[in-house]
């Protein structure tokens, strides 16, 4: 498939997940878990575990904190080279104004990266919630008209990168 038909495929794809224009249901949960991958909650919320969690949550606090903040760099780097513009619309405002570039998509890398790493690390019983929660974040993204779908699957391919070298530096070093 040429590049050019890659990215009609993509374009088509994309507007046809949209819901961001279609007021309902299908539309909060999709705004609702669109948001759900902001890096600011989960670094609140980490930033709460590292200040008044246990010994062994404040560890594992800061090693995803550290993940987070080590993929959102790659992320960055890979948006300032390839400079590929977010889908046109009104949803998303502030992802507009702070990050014009869609390629690859930071919320899909992290919530993918947070599905590996809570797998890894977490409690058992929150690792098929993760797993589901994940890819629905992803395709939230796509359909409040943020990103396209490649800019998703790149992002998704960073986070589950990510997850594997931060388990596997943690192997390393325990």
């Amino acid at each position: 498939m040429n590049p050019s038909r890659l990215t009609k495929w993509d374009e088509h794809w994309s507007a046809r997940l949209r819901v961001a224009d279609r007021p309902g249901g299908l539309r909060t949960l999709a705004a609702f878990l669109a948001h759900s991958g902001d890096s600011w909650f989960w670094a609140a919320g980490l930033l709460a575990t590292i200040a008044w969690g246990s010994a062994d949550g404040r560890v594992w606090a800061i090693r995803i904190l550290v993940a987070i903040a080590a993929t959102a760099v790659v992320v960055m780097a890979i948006k300032l080279l390839v400079r590929r513009r977010r889908p046109a619309g009104d949803w998303g405002s502030i992802y507009r104004m702070t990050d014009p570039h869609s390629f690859p998509s930071g919320h899909a890398a992290r919530a993918v990266l947070l599905a590996v790493l809570i797998t890894g690390w977490g409690p058992p019983w929150l690792a098929p919630l993760v797993i589901l929660w994940a890819p629905l974040v992803s395709l939230a993204r796509v359909a409040m008209g943020v990103h396209y779908l490649s800019d998703v699957v790149a992002g998704a391919v960073l986070g589950l990168a990510a997850g594997a070298v931060a388990l596997a530096s943690t192997r390393l070093v325990l």
